[in-house]
């Protein structure tokens, strides 16, 4: 059984134990609030990570870029100049020619008969003029001496003069007749490669038929454009630098020999032609090609990598590292340069420019930096080698 305690010492023990126990929890109750409010302040501030690359100042060339199109240094239509038979074709797409090479023969039979009776008929105005001259030598005597009348000189003297102009007439033909006999051997105009073979053996063809077409790709053309704020820049002879696809690996180079007066109009580009080398023919016409045509000597230019910028709308902005805040800036954009963008106007170099993590950023975050896996490979590979 329980026994109760209704000693009033006891009480009043118990009330003095309490109030001690208050005492002592009262401070914590204060104190307790004002931590969680410290807490709470303290997780309010986001740290963001990103990564930094500081802007660099390389001595690089202004240059322009563009694409352009490579086209033959010549391209030419060999057409047939008489009517006949195509007796043989030599050549075939892709034929290196030279120029004065025959490419295809007409058959002649008709033209050689044409030269032989050409010049059997000569011969014959030949010997009419042989004898009309002595006559009329004769007959220049006698006319001297009164022995010949006026009337008959005069005969003479008009048979001599249209006996010479037939010789002149038929020597015109001749030659005529063998040049057309020349012309059934098609040669080519000049030095290159069948791009283009239109006819085969046994084939009729006429005066003007078209029958190979032949180009000269050595040296090679290369068309491009460049816009309008750029066409200042254009100087003949400024050296032009070009990749293609075929050879990634392989870059040319050319001159600017062309520039066109006047813009295209529907897209405001003016048209620009160099020459470029091609020994061994390793450019083909067709073959698009990435140029780039320097435009001055090297300056130094600060750049920073493309991954850096943010654009917002006509506006362009990088994010720079101040100790551990971030600070936004706007900046203006010159050439590109592979990788690397040069920054003409709204940074300096050194200074620490945001590559990663930037999208995440405002003016004044807080910011802790931290190096990519490739970063701290390399330094890792830097502390090896060190003694």
């Amino acid at each position: 059984m329980l026994k109760k305690y209704t000693d009033s010492g006891v009480e009043k023990n118990f009330q003095l134990i309490k109030a001690i126990f208050l005492l002592i929890l009262l401070p914590f109750i204060f104190i307790s609030p004002a931590c969680k409010k410290k807490e709470v302040k303290t997780a309010g501030e986001r740290i963001i990570n990103v990564q930094v690359k500081a802007a660099e100042k390389r001595s690089l060339r202004p240059f322009v870029e563009t694409i352009g199109t490579l086209n033959p240094y010549e391209e030419v239509i060999v057409s047939a100049e008489v009517d006949g038979i195509l007796k043989e074709v030599r050549v075939d797409e892709g034929t290196v020619v030279s120029k004065g090479e025959v490419l295809a023969a007409i058959d002649d039979t008709d033209y050689s008969l044409e030269v032989k009776r050409a010049e059997a008929t000569l011969k014959q105005a030949e010997a009419t003029l042989a004898n009309t001259r002595l006559e009329y030598q004769r007959k220049e005597s006698l006319h001297k001496e009164e022995l010949v009348t006026k009337q008959q000189f005069d005969d003479v003297s008009t048979r001599l003069s249209l006996a010479e102009a037939e010789l002149d007439r038929l020597k015109a033909a001749l030659s005529l007749t063998k040049e057309k006999l020349r012309k059934t051997k098609v040669c080519s105009p000049l030095s290159g490669v069948v791009k283009e073979k239109k006819v085969s053996a046994g084939d009729y063809v006429k005066n003007g038929t078209n029958l190979f077409v032949i180009i000269q790709n050595n040296p090679i053309k290369l068309g491009f454009t460049v816009t309008e704020k750029d066409v200042g820049k254009l100087r003949k002879g400024q050296d032009v630098f070009l990749k293609v696809d075929a050879f990634p690996d392989k870059e040319f180079r050319g001159k600017v020999t062309i520039i066109y007066p006047s813009l295209e109009e529907r897209t405001r580009t003016l048209q620009v032609e160099a020459l470029v080398p091609n020994p061994d023919e390793l450019l083909k016409p067709s073959f698009f090609a990435h140029v780039i045509l320097y435009t001055g000597a090297p300056k130094d230019t600060i750049v920073v990598p493309v991954t850096s910028l943010l654009y917002e709308a006509e506006k362009v902005k990088v994010f720079v590292i101040e100790g551990d805040r971030a600070k936004e800036g706007e900046v203006k954009l010159g050439n590109k340069y592979g990788e690397m963008m040069e920054i003409v106007e709204g940074l300096k170099e050194g200074e620490s420019v945001v590559t990663v993590g930037q999208q995440n950023l405002f003016e004044g975050a807080k910011v802790t930096i931290f190096k990519s896996q490739e970063s701290e490979i390399g330094s890792q590979k830097s502390k090896n080698k060190e003694p």
